[in-house]
């Protein structure tokens, strides 16, 4: 029942900040959004016995992102860069620790995959980054080894966990890359709605993934 609860309050929430942001109703988005990652963890807490601590911490450093990108400023946007590079660390952590073998084909489908889609993307934007050129190169790659080494563990195991964990890596690039281009390339308010739809399924498919990791350990 708890387990149920929680799950509607996180949709609820979400739901609730990207119709502030549709309606550009800013009470809505600066209440409700940094609600999403602290209902998510709840919601874990609530679907798990053991938790997984790299898990716990790599929400609680996406939430306080959330928080930060809430606001404007080049400072204040590398302060929440800072904070999802370290989320997304600790999401490499529990998926290193998943994978029990690499072979040399496995690795080299993955790096040039995503590889590629960065370079694609820096290209775009590397004229309006300017003082930012380093820090969103640097959380780019992070952010693409996130999803290289998910490839690596699904093409592993072909399991249920690693496609969920995998499925939520690329859909949290995705999120990150239309947020890049909303941010330096191109305003729009459909770019800022799929930005929040792709994150949240991405927080979602992610949790999934650790759920049902928790569960296989059993």
């Amino acid at each position: 029942m708890i387990k149920k609860i929680a799950f509607f309050v996180f949709l609820l929430v979400s739901v609730l900040d990207i119709i502030g942001i549709i309606f550009k109703i800013d009470s809505l988005t600066f209440i409700f959004k940094p609600f999403i990652l602290l209902a998510l963890l709840f919601l874990y807490s609530q679907s798990v016995e053991s938790r997984n601590k790299w898990y716990v911490m790599a929400l609680i450093f996406s939430f306080f992102g959330d928080v930060f990108l809430l606001y404007s400023g080049e400072n204040v946007f590398k302060f929440g860069l800072g904070f999802f590079l370290i989320a997304h660390l600790l999401f490499i952590i529990i998926v290193v620790k998943r994978i029990k073998k690499v072979s040399i084909l496995n690795s080299f489908i993955p790096i040039i995959s995503f590889g590629i889609v960065l370079s694609l993307l820096l290209f775009l934007l590397k004229d309006t980054l300017r003082d930012l050129l380093i820090p969103v190169v640097i959380y780019g790659v992070v952010i693409s080894i996130f999803g290289i080494v998910s490839l690596i563990d699904f093409l592993n195991t072909k399991s249920k966990k690693s496609l969920l964990m995998l499925l939520g890596a690329i859909v949290f690039i995705v999120s990150d890359y239309i947020l890049a281009i909303n941010k330096f390339y191109y305003e729009a308010l459909i770019f800022q709605v799929a930005v929040m739809v792709t994150y949240i399924s991405a927080q979602y498919l992610i949790y999934c993934s650790m759920v049902l990791d928790e569960k296989k350990e059993n």
